[in-house]
Order: C-alpha cells, then structure tokens, then sequence
C-alpha cells in the first residue's frame, strides 16, 4: 500500500489541499494502480496486464508526466504532448510482454487559459473526476465502456450497471489503437472540492456514497482515508486509488457571467489523426 502525504500548493495564484491514497485492495495480490498528485498534476493510471505488466504500464503512463511537476507555466500543449508520450511508452511495454498491457489516464493538470487558472481534464478510459461545489455533485468524465456506449443508446439502465456482465469492457486505453483522450477545460473555482480515482472506487460505491463521503468534511487527506476505506469494506475487488483536491483560494466564482453552477466546461479538439479501427478491452482478461 502507497500513502502520499498530503500537501498544500500554490500555481497560478491558486492555493490547494490535496489528499491521496492507493491500496491493492482485498482481492488482488499485485496493485496495478498508479497515481501522481503533486501540483500542478493530478492523475490516476489503472494498470491492465497482469502482475508485471499493468503496474509497468501505469507507471509508463505517470512517468510521462512528472516533467510538469512543480511548474507554473504548463499549458494544453504540454499535457497533450505527454499523454502522446504514455501512449507510445505504453504500447513498448505491451510489445514486452506476450499477454499485452494497457491503463487508463484520467485527472486533471492545472494550467493557465486566457490569463486565468483553469483544470484540463483528461481522460482514457473508465477511471473518473468527480466534483462537488456547493451541493452540486458532478462526474465531469465521460467512461469509455461498453456499458457507457450501451447507456448512450438508451439499451441499458445506469442502474443496471452493476450487474451488467460485460461492465469491465472498456473502449479505449493507452497505448491501445484509436484510444485518443478527451479533454475538458473549465476554470477553477475556490471552494470546489474534485475526486480523481480508478474503477476500484466508483466500482464499489454508488454515486450518492462518493457524494456523501465527499460531503462529510474533515481534510483532504482524511477524505481520502475515508473513501478507500468504504470501498474496501465494500469487497474491494479491484485496485483502489483516490485523490482528493480542494481548491482553497485563487479561484473564480463565476464565469464570463454564467454561474460556475450551471453547464460551462468547454471541450476542447486536441485529437491526433488515428482512424485505425477501436479496440474493446477486456479490462480483466490479462489479469
């Protein structure tokens, strides 16, 4: 089990609290989770190829971006550059290994926008980013699962993922073929609190419990303790990794006149040219 301390930062003018943790769970032997929380970035990798090989390609996938770590001054281009880099790192390790490996990528990196402090949001795969400011309660990630596709044209009940049997089928992945990330731009907002975590979380939690541990106070770090702690009673049949962000100052409250309440992320286009045909990925089957 990895224990990250917590911390407080500043970038961009902006002042956060973050807390994290990572557990193998209660299931697996080996943790193929992989997480970076040390501002301005703030991902999780959930790793796919059994033992050696996921926790490999994680760790491909964080390395990628520990350049950034500790600078005020990165922007889209470089987060997109280094999810490029974790795709091409990713597919060396599958090509290492007869079984293949893959991870998702899913955070966020704060960065400067039209002179103000924004978070881009990236993701690849089922890991998620939650948000909660006030008593909105938001996923700001969109799965990239069969079940999501199949809740998309209205063939399956969100409410019957749980028990849908293909629910670990993902759609895309690093270092997979046609997996590009889909990114989100939305400012930063004092007193918003984000989650970052792998499936082992929102696998074993509905969304009202993650909303209600969110909700519950206490530090950052305690908040993280507290949910990795209720999916592992849970069952915790998976990995387990949550980052926890609260957004002390330096933020808006609002946004070009709209309030930071209602619909206002911007998606932004930073796909490269891939039309190779998309792979579904089995997310347990290399396990």
């Amino acid at each position: 089990m990895t224990h990250l301390a917590e911390q407080r930062a500043t970038s961009a003018g902006v002042s956060l609290q973050c807390g994290s943790r990572t557990d193998v769970g209660r299931k697996r032997h080996e943790n193929e989770d992989s997480l970076l929380a040390s501002q301005p970035v703030f991902i999780v990798a959930d790793g796919m190829g059994g033992l050696e090989a996921g926790q490999r390609a994680s760790s491909a996938v964080i390395a990628e971006f520990r350049g950034c770590v500790g600078r005020t001054d990165v922007a889209a281009g470089d987060v997109v550059a280094a999810v490029e880099r974790a795709h091409t790192s990713v597919r060396a390790v599958s090509d290492s290994t007869g079984r293949g490996a893959g991870s998702t990528l899913t955070g966020l990196v704060l960065i400067d926008h039209e002179d103000a402090p924004h978070w881009l949001i990236v993701n690849v795969g089922d890991s998620r980013v939650y948000r909660l400011h006030g008593g909105d309660f938001q996923q700001l990630t969109v799965d990239h699962s069969l079940a999501q596709e199949l809740i998309e044209e209205g063939s399956l009940l969100k409410a019957d993922v749980a028990s849908f049997a293909h629910k670990n089928v993902i759609t895309r992945a690093m270092g997979a073929d046609n997996s590009s990330a889909d990114y989100w731009l939305r400012p930063v907002v004092t007193g918003e609190r984000l989650l970052v975590c792998s499936d082992g979380l929102s696998g074993e939690l509905s969304d009202e419990a993650i909303k209600a541990g969110l909700t519950l106070g206490g530090s950052t770090q305690q908040t993280a303790d507290a949910l990795l702690a209720g999916a592992l009673e849970h069952g915790g049949r998976d990995n387990v990794s949550v980052i926890v962000i609260d957004v002390i100052a330096g933020g808006v409250s609002s946004w070009h006149g709209v309030a930071i309440g209602d619909d206002h992320s911007d998606t932004i286009d930073t796909r490269t040219e891939d039309t190779r045909p998309v792979q579904r990925v089995a997310r347990n089957a290399a396990r």
